[in-house]
């Protein structure tokens, strides 16, 4: 079992979070809490604040794809096979509207086979 997973299990979504913020400070700056975690799918919730707003007032895409960043990133590591190590290459991102509420960020791969070699594309 992964150690993120182990951890989520154990201190629960809210200290489980704070913990992800310690490892990873960038995450921190979002604020960000992980609902759920389990192989295949991971759920980030990200709250409509001002320290992730833009200037007119909006959610900023950079917190978004910070978000996103974590739920793909988490839904990886508790999904990769065990003495496995994964790298992020690279993300792609559209715009499609302004955030103006709370955000639900998911990364659902139950589909993706995380036993292969090379590029994994995680959605």
């Amino acid at each position: 079992m992964s150690q993120f997973l182990a951890m989520f299990q154990q201190m629960g979504p809210e200290m489980f979070s704070k913990g992800v913020a310690q490892i990873a400070p960038y995450f921190g700056t979002i604020d960000p809490e992980v609902i759920d975690l389990k192989p295949g799918y991971c759920e980030v919730s990200l709250k409509n604040q001002k320290k992730v707003h833009n200037h007119i007032g909006t959610v900023h895409a950079i917190a978004m794809c910070n978000a996103a960043e974590l739920a793909g990133g988490m839904t990886t590591d508790v999904s990769i096979p065990a003495g496995a190590r994964w790298v992020p290459q690279g993300m792609t991102v559209e715009y499609i509207a302004k955030a103006k509420t709370d955000l639900k960020v998911v990364c659902e791969a139950a589909d993706v086979d995380f036993s292969q070699e090379g590029k994994v594309v995680v959605p």
